[in-house]
């Protein structure tokens, strides 16, 4: 999931224009510690200079990695590191995205550059990377008021992007090794039905077996190979904080990989809400999609279309496939309520929200939905 916050859909206008600064921090006494003289004593090894002291704030929010604002050598820098307990296979890598950041941006300067990753566990606990710290603002699932009436915008804004980084030769930033494009789809289909057993301690709802099932039976081939960001939505773009329909970079890099490109795309519809979506939806919105003046999903699938020049005939599949993956995710980030891993209470209705994305599932399966 997206490392940024969700505000609340009962906030004023003012209070949405607050919470999308990338400088919204956590309260000090719910931040996650970390070892600041251990990653000092570090630092001062590579022949840097950080000062423990104050103590680095914790950007607000996310469900997923932890990221702190640093000084080294006096500049600010953003490190990066994933949540403490058990992880779900294939996220939360940190070594995959540092090699991604520290590439990528040469052919698409949105990709924040990494600098430095330290593999060694006994420093912070786990794996660890430093980029570069990228000012301005987030918007997450409500509409702030600066920007009423320009959803369109920033719809046309986030397709665009993702079809510019669609468009990147993974040869020509070093990065045509990684993944395993080969297959993708249908090892996508396996993963995610053994990952939904596993956050449910086998014992998944109703509405996976049907699901299942006609991912299995409804398999297309995998499209022309292309780099792929596997959470890409626009609570994960920071935006120009004068000029907002303006990206300035895209984060939460970890799933990075090659495959099928309409994957991508799916994943970006599978948070595109919209008013008349189950208000489970709505209520967890990532996207203000739902808000008036945005255009539908229709609209999107119809624009992507036509600025990517790809032929969407069996998109009903990556449709399926990636809002399957979502309610796997949401199971996944539940199960960590669950079982004690973290007491945040934003955690606790994400069960209810995984099976109304489930059902919902089944909606677009029958045609019921797009």
């Amino acid at each position: 999931m997206s490392d940024n916050a969700q505000t609340s859909l009962e906030a004023t206008p003012e209070a949405v224009e607050e919470s999308v600064s990338t400088d919204s921090f956590l309260d000090p006494a719910v931040a996650a510690p970390q070892n600041w003289d251990r990653l000092a004593d570090w630092l001062a090894g590579q022949g840097m200079d950080f000062a423990p002291s104050p103590t680095p704030p914790q950007f607000a929010g996310g469900f997923g990695n932890l990221n702190y604002r640093i000084e080294i050598d006096g500049r600010p820098m953003v490190l990066r590191r994933p949540p403490a307990g058990p992880l779900p296979p294939g996220g939360n890598d940190m070594g995959r995205e540092y090699r991604v950041l520290s590439q990528l941006w040469q052919a698409f300067p949105l990709a924040p550059r990494a600098h430095l990753y330290c593999e060694d566990e006994a420093v912070l606990g786990a794996p660890f990377f430093v980029m570069e710290y990228c000012p301005g603002i987030v918007v997450r699932g409500d509409m702030p008021a600066r920007l009423a009436g320009r959803g369109k915008e920033l719809g046309r804004m986030m397709i665009e992007t993702l079809a510019a980084f669609q468009a990147v030769d993974p040869a020509a930033v070093d990065l045509d090794s990684l993944g395993r494009p080969d297959g993708f789809l249908a090892r996508a289909v396996e993963g995610w039905i053994k990952r939904i057993n596993v956050a449910t301690d086998d014992s998944p709802p109703a509405a996976t077996a049907e699901i299942a099932a006609w991912l299995r039976d409804n398999l297309v081939p995998d499209g022309t190979p292309a780099l792929l960001h596997n959470d890409f939505k626009l609570d994960n773009i920071i935006l120009d904080a004068d000029d907002p329909i303006h990206p300035v970079a895209v984060l939460d890099w970890d799933m990075c990989t090659r495959g099928d490109p309409l994957f991508d795309f799916a994943t970006l519809l599978s948070y595109w809400v919209q008013g008349d979506d189950p208000i489970e939806a709505i209520e967890f919105a990532r996207m203000p999609t739902y808000t008036p003046g945005f255009m539908s999903r229709e609209e999107a699938i119809a624009l992507y279309a036509d600025v990517s020049g790809r032929d969407l005939s069996d998109f009903q599949f990556h449709r399926v496939l990636c809002l399957f993956k979502l309610g796997v995710i949401l199971l996944q980030l539940y199960a960590r309520y669950r079982r004690g891993i973290t007491k945040d209470e934003r955690f606790e209705p994400l069960g209810r929200t995984a099976d109304a994305t489930l059902g919902f599932t089944l909606d677009v399966i029958h045609g019921r939905a797009v």
